[in-house]
């Protein structure tokens, strides 16, 4: 092998041959320090030496990185410390040789260090992230990974309790135009480590004092989230032992939920009638109608179909919470009611408005509102439309079992869970009759005989 003294300049001028595949060129002054280039990629120093008969050879470095002699630079303290060169690095190489070791080791050692240091830097960066996370960014996971197992309105009641607010609105907004933040949102910036009990009882105590039932219902779902962090891997360590929410001073802040007693009276159902047919909306007159005629609860009756609707067994399949789906008698005023709705898509009661993205009417609280101020009826909401179908039978005497079945609660006799099954024909003949009596009590007149309006198709 040729021996150059290693400068500067022959170091740069070190190229390989466009026929050759490497070229070496090997310093005077250190034992086995070679410069190696190739075609392919840049110069790099190499050590190469005997060992146990045999040549090894070892990289060192590229020139860019590695100077040639040691020198010496001051630190930020003023410390002065020595760099190490490559013939200096050539020589350690040698020794270790010399005194019987494989000097390939020392670079397996070091590559072993350098990984054990770059996974303890992964380690370290992965738990400071862990611990940066917020509410909101677990909320958001939590929300979509369960999504699949809830209802619309479920979800929609997730999104709400944590959204900021600020969008603008006619109702509900506390005189400001806009929507106020959810309850949840003053705990969604929040380091999720760092949502401890007193955090929650804090902010139960605040919420309670304006909306406290939009706060139980936050509550409860905030519960079940944090639950539901206890046993995620990814957020097990985040979470301390009891879950933060179940205290007994978050509890007592929020209160109980009163026990709600708004029903239409027999002698107001005349009065409730009449302003609700006056709703200038179709389609919203008619929904309040049928939730009233059928005891179903709100959000079953928004979610209506065409398909749902069998006219030739006069049968409504109700999307049910608790069973899954059940299926009701379709009387004769509610078939007369919804045949002369508009079928503009697959929703009964369809929205007319084009910027509308479920398809359907949201749940008209505010003309049902409106309609009950008019009527003089204080405080009945969409349930309690649904609370006042199960009163009203009570003044025919219809067995319980019949209304709870056409309700979807639960049978809770063991003879109604076990023996008694009632075809739609016998669920029929008791409804009709509910639907007859309502409809005496509120004067409205109808031909029940009458075939039920041709279902129009109306241009979106």
């Amino acid at each position: 092998m040729a021996k150059i003294i290693f400068t500067a300049t022959k170091i740069q001028d070190h190229t390989c041959p466009p026929d050759k595949k490497q070229a070496f060129i090997w310093d005077v002054t250190a034992k086995g320090l070679g410069l190696r280039a190739t075609t392919a990629g840049k110069p790099a120093y190499i050590f190469q030496g005997e060992y146990q008969g045999k040549t090894v050879r070892v990289t060192i470095g590229s020139p860019d990185v590695w100077q040639l002699d040691d020198s010496k630079r001051k630190t930020p303290g003023g410390n002065e410390v020595i760099i190490q060169g490559a013939r200096s690095k050539a020589r350690e190489l040698q020794r270790m040789i010399d005194q019987g070791q494989d000097p390939r080791s020392l670079k397996a050692d070091a590559v072993e260090q350098a990984q054990a240091k770059a996974t303890e830097k992964a380690a370290k960066i992965q738990q400071e992230a862990a611990q940066a996370l917020t509410v909101g960014e677990v909320w958001t996971v939590y929300v979509e990974e369960r999504r699949p197992h809830w209802g619309d309105l479920h979800y929609r009641d997730h999104i709400r309790k944590a959204a900021p607010g600020g969008v603008p609105s006619k109702r509900g907004t506390r005189g400001k135009g806009v929507t106020s933040p959810g309850p949840l949102y003053s705990l969604m910036a929040l380091p999720l480590r760092d949502l401890t009990a007193p955090v929650v009882e804090a902010w139960a105590v605040k919420e309670a004092k304006t909306r406290p039932t939009s706060a139980r219902l936050a509550w409860r779902m905030l519960k079940v989230f944090l639950g539901w962090c206890e046993e995620q891997a990814a957020y097990a360590a985040l979470m301390p032992p009891k879950n933060q929410a179940k205290t007994k001073k978050t509890r007592e802040a929020l209160g109980k939920a009163g026990v709600k007693s708004d029903s239409l009276q027999r002698e107001q159902l005349a009065v409730w009638f009449a302003a609700v047919k006056g709703i200038t909306n179709p389609v919203i007159s008619a929904y309040l109608q049928t939730l009233l005629l059928t005891g179903a609860r709100p959000g079953e009756v928004i979610a209506m179909q065409w398909d749902d609707l069998n006219t030739k067994w006069k049968g409504i399949t109700i999307r049910d919470k608790v069973e899954g789906e059940r299926v009701i008698p379709l009387t004769p005023y509610v078939s007369q009611l919804l045949a002369a709705l508009p079928r503009r898509n697959d929703w009964v009661f369809s929205s007319a408005s084009k910027s509308s993205k479920a398809g359907h009417v949201s749940e008209p609280n505010y003309p049902h509102s409106t309609a009950c101020k008019v009527a003089g009826i204080d405080g009945l909401t969409l349930h309690g439309l649904r609370r006042s179908f199960k009163s009203l039978t009570e003044w025919l005497e219809i067995p319980a079992g019949v209304v709870a079945q056409l309700m979807g609660h639960k049978p809770s006799a063991t003879a109604e869970k076990h023996y008694t099954v009632r075809p739609l024909d016998l669920l029929r003949v008791h409804h009709e009759k509910i639907e007859a009596w309502i409809l005496e009590q509120a004067g409205v007149t109808f031909d029940a005989k009458a075939e039920p309006g041709k279902l129009r198709v109306v241009a979106g």
